[in-house]
């Protein structure tokens, strides 16, 4: 067996990031980037009681982290006026910025419903000054400038009976059920086609996760519930608040992100300054997540008028603005098997290579290895201004100039003369005569993330597991796996190429597994996954040791 740097073959594999998913989910990661909204009592107290600033916890918790009686919290519904609360400018802002859909708050953990329910008086329209439905506000306004509407919908209610915890974990009551129900009834039937639903803390039950996800599943087909819901009953995963993964994720997947990782909702107290680095930071973000297959979701937290901060408005806009100078770099493009790179990340869009310049390296050069398909030309993106490169290899080598006309992220655009093919990395090259052995080094690893019924019991699995051969001759192949299975029950999906073969944990171990067909001169996949897993991010339960292919 050998591995080298560069292997002679006629064709590589496709480095388009295959997303292999439903409809519904197919729909979701077209949305790619959206708008966040934070807005309830909270954004009155703006993070300070009496004047004072509340400096424990996200500010829309406040009530919990000071430990506000109901009856004084409720007081701040007189301030709510809403009087600034402009749909139409908020969808106009989310259309200059970029994105494709607004999510927002309907009901956070401090119970108060954010539209007009008949489960409760504890609502923005029979307790506030504002007196109004903002949900079917926005709704409406969405529809007008063709943007997806979505609900974020907490699990956890201190009004309906849960105690403040710290850790938003709080078990659902049989008593608390039928206002969730009806809440979710009321919210999946009164505001029009909604594209997602964003369920967020407690530690329900199965029974109780899936009970809810059929309330919207029944009304709602289309639309895709995160993984809030828990006991990964969810069509999406959702990260941890601003998480970016360090790597590309199997399965569709989101990060909720804030323009200020303190605090979601309204903070008067905030500090808003170098403007620049964080709009940057969150271009980088936004990229980042995108070029690993992510959709982004970005905060704002209105002030209690309904007023959109405008340091938020400006950070929005200028992130829309280098979009609108790299159109076809994010929005619209695709995640690749590259992967991260020292100097940023890369996307795919049609035959178009984008490389982000996140970290300037110091020399000016930046590389790309393992790039198959002939390159045309590579320019800088914003300005289309011819850039001096080679080829060596299958490693493309560019330089930067030095007056670079961007302060921001700087994007290069490599034009190739056809459909994107890469060399992956860790390719080995089966010799004619001879049994290879791969071991874990070998293999790149699918990987996602399960639950078990609550935020802290989020874990990493292992969904897939990946390598790439090429073979000197025509021929076909048997495989020979070592390694301990933690449940006998499961079947696997071995594939090699276009041929795939089921079999069960017994066989997996303990048989010859073939044979495949490989061809000359040419990289094949091998993958092994559950042949049908119980949902899409479960753990292959399979610690291999090695793989013997002769």
């Amino acid at each position: 067996m050998t591995k080298k740097d560069y292997i002679t073959v006629s064709t590589g594999v496709s480095g388009n990031l295959d997303a292999n998913n439903d409809k519904v989910n197919d729909q979701w990661r077209q949305l790619e980037y959206g708008m966040f909204i934070h807005w309830g009592l909270y954004s009155v107290f703006g993070g300070e009681r009496n004047g004072i600033a509340v400096k424990k916890g996200y500010s829309e918790q406040i009530q919990m982290w000071d430990d506000i009686p109901e009856p004084e919290y409720l007081e701040a519904a007189k301030q709510f006026t809403g009087e600034n609360f402009n749909p139409k400018k908020i969808c106009e802002l989310a259309k200059a910025a970029g994105m494709k859909y607004i999510v927002i708050t309907s009901k956070h953990h401090d119970g108060f419903a954010m539209f007009d329910t008949a489960t409760t008086d504890y609502n923005v329209v029979k307790q506030t000054a504002f007196g109004k439905d903002p949900l079917k506000l926005l709704a409406d306004e969405c529809r007008n400038h063709d943007l997806k509407f979505g609900v974020y919908f907490s699990l956890v209610d201190w009004h309906q009976g849960h105690e403040f915890d710290e850790n938003n974990c709080n078990p659902i009551p049989a008593s608390m059920e039928p206002v969730i129900v009806q809440q979710l009834e009321e919210l999946m039937t009164n505001y029009g086609e909604i594209a997602e639903v964003w369920f967020d803390m407690s530690s329900p039950t199965r029974e109780q996760s899936i009970k809810f996800a059929n309330i919207v599943r029944k009304h709602q087909p289309n639309a895709a519930i995160n993984s809030r819901i828990w006991n990964n009953v969810g069509d999406f995963r959702t990260l941890n608040d601003n998480q970016v993964p360090e790597q590309t994720l199997d399965g569709p997947w989101q990060t909720p992100a804030s323009i200020y990782h303190e605090t979601w909702g309204y903070r008067r107290w905030q500090e808003r300054n170098d403007f620049s680095k964080r709009v940057r930071a969150l271009i980088a973000g936004l990229t980042s997540v995108h070029a690993r297959g992510g959709n982004y979701l970005l905060n704002i937290g209105p002030r209690g008028d309904g007023s959109v901060v405008e340091f938020e408005e400006e950070v929005l806009r200028a992130i829309g603005a280098w979009l609108n100078s790299h159109p076809h770099a994010v929005i619209g493009a695709k995640a690749t098997i590259f992967g991260e790179q020292k100097w940023g990340e890369v996307t795919l869009n049609n035959n178009n290579l984008f490389l982000h310049i996140i970290n300037i390296p110091t020399d000016g050069t930046i590389t790309l290895s393992g790039l198959a398909t002939d390159v045309v030309k590579v320019v800088e993106d914003a300005t289309s201004r011819s850039l001096e490169w080679k080829m060596d290899h299958n490693t493309l080598t560019v330089t930067m100039p030095g007056d670079l006309e961007e302060e921001c992220v700087h994007v290069i655009r490599v034009e190739l003369a056809g459909p994107l093919s890469v060399i992956p990395k860790n390719t080995i090259t089966l010799n004619a005569g001879t049994t290879t052995t791969l071991v874990p080094d070998h293999f790149s690893f699918g990987r996602g993330f399960a639950d078990r019924g609550s935020y802290f019991t989020l874990y990493q699995t292992t969904t897939r597991l990946t390598a790439f051969i090429a073979g000197d001759e025509t021929k076909d192949i048997h495989l020979q796996i070592k390694g301990k299975i933690q449940d006998d029950a499961v079947n696997y999906q071995i594939q090699i190429g276009e041929t795939s073969k089921i079999v069960t944990a017994g066989q997996l171990l303990e048989s010859k597994i073939g044979p495949f067909p490989i061809k000359k001169n040419a990289i094949t996949t091998l993958t092994i996954r559950l042949a049908v897993p119980n949902y899409q991010e479960e753990d292959l339960k399979l610690e291999f040791d090695s793989i013997v292919i002769d």
